[in-house]
């Protein structure tokens, strides 16, 4: 059949920083599924988008047409709202694992469709398969299922949810176009808004873990995602949080389960603490629960008890042993004085390099793998004494996790004090 548009046009329109109509947008990406656009035709219109960008409305055009190209799930037979979190991915970012059963025990249903990790930045599919029995794939059926009975489910996400976001992914990934921040919104919003919530808290990451490094390009995304949800209808709201230093002290991903278990149990660190019931309160806030304690729920265990619900209803075993690494090595300070930074992005590559992460969507990863943190910026530190433990089931990894440390730690004397604040940097909302 005869195509109603050329792929060539379409492309030196946006070259030449002309507008896409919506019938172009819907055609191109459509063509493209189809392989009625080549790849390399793709290429190029992606490099144009991302030097000449994308208005408001050709972005929530193009995300529509991403969201058109596969299924959209429906939570409306529910008989409760429903709120969903995103993270853009960090070092040690667990909040996942405690603020799901944490928002759904009030009665707020949480479809959290999650991913796996991808280089230095963890998976909470990975983190949750560390925990025996586990499974991260269920059936929309069975998702709705544990969704109407226990309110929290975490787990992946189905093929036939916006299709041409997984293709046009792969395609940015090796053509210099991922950071393409319309192209970013886009590919996260679409599936949110598919996945077919009613709600969404968006967690956009800065700092040097993060992939948004400066906070500008980080409040930009923002807006932009959140503007996409807004428009589609979704009430959307998103925290900027920092990302300098690992959230916790544990960075891999049995190791961060068991922190999370110790958030859900009254306890764990502060700064996953605090980012846990700031984006527990932003979701029930969105869902119509502004009065709702998540501080509370934490302390008298009801928290744990829909964790443990949760965890049971996928086929793991809350109460199992979760894995151990054979080999351990520890990271000393090399001096007296206040540990001032402690650097993400190198915690992440170590853990990464460990056995903690893969660098292609198809390796393995080991449970027990990682890195754990004796010490936060700011701590008094002395020579000698413990910073990190290194963990994994091959020993030969160590020598390069070492290397990815070399520039991490910085030690000031006495009295200095850490860049940066609070966890939460900013919050952003529908303009």
């Amino acid at each position: 059949m005869a195509e109603p548009f050329d792929a060539v046009d379409v492309i030196r329109t946006k070259r030449d920083g002309g507008a896409l109509t919506t019938a172009q947008i819907d055609w191109v990406l459509d063509a493209y599924v189809r392989d009625a656009v080549a790849e390399e035709q793709m290429a190029a219109l992606a490099m144009a988008i991302l030097l000449r960008g994308l208005s408001r409305e050709e972005l929530a055009a193009w995300t529509t047409a991403m969201i058109a190209s596969g299924e959209r799930m429906d939570f409306s037979g529910l008989s409760r709202p429903t709120v969903d979190k995103h993270s853009t991915g960090g070092v040690g970012d667990k909040i996942t694992l405690p603020l799901a059963p944490l928002v759904a025990t009030f009665d707020v249903a949480v479809p959290q469709l999650s991913g796996r990790g991808l280089g230095h930045t963890g998976g909470t599919l990975d983190k949750l398969e560390a925990i025996p029995g586990w499974r991260a794939a269920l059936t929309n059926d069975e998702m709705l299922a544990q969704l109407d009975d226990v309110g929290a489910v975490i787990c992946q996400a189905g093929s036939g949810l916006a299709p041409a976001d997984r293709r046009l992914y792969a395609l940015r990934d090796v053509t210099g176009t991922v950071e393409s921040i319309p192209l970013i919104a886009s590919s996260i919003m679409s599936k949110k808004i598919a996945e077919g919530t009613g709600a969404l808290v968006l967690d956009v990451k800065v700092g040097s873990g993060a992939f948004m490094k400066d906070l500008d390009d980080a409040r930009e995304l923002a807006r932009t995602m959140v503007a996409l949800g807004t428009d589609a209808g979704v009430t959307t709201t998103a925290l900027l949080t920092d990302m300098s230093t690992p959230l916790g002290l544990t960075a891999g991903n049995a190791l961060e389960v068991r922190e999370s278990v110790e958030v859900l149990a009254g306890g764990g660190p502060a700064d996953v603490v605090e980012l846990t019931l700031a984006l527990a309160r932003e979701m029930l806030d969105a869902a119509g629960r502004p009065d709702a304690d998540p501080a509370a729920a934490l302390a008298d265990g009801r928290a744990m008890d829909t964790w443990r619900r949760m965890i049971a209803a996928q086929g793991g075993d809350p109460d199992a042993p979760l894995p151990s690494a054979r080999h351990s090595e520890d990271v000393l300070a090399p001096a007296d004085g206040v540990l001032v930074t402690l650097d993400a992005y190198a915690v992440g590559v170590a853990a990464w390099r460990l056995g903690a992460g893969r660098a292609r969507r198809e390796d393995p990863v080991q449970a027990g793998a990682g890195v754990e943190l004796h010490a936060k910026p700011g701590a008094l530190v002395r020579a000698g004494e413990r910073l990190l433990t290194l963990h994994t089931d091959t020993p030969e990894r160590f020598a390069r996790a070492h290397e990815a440390l070399e520039a991490a730690v910085t030690i000031a004397p006495e009295g200095a004090r850490p860049a940066g604040g609070g966890v939460v940097l900013e919050r952003v909302d529908a303009a």
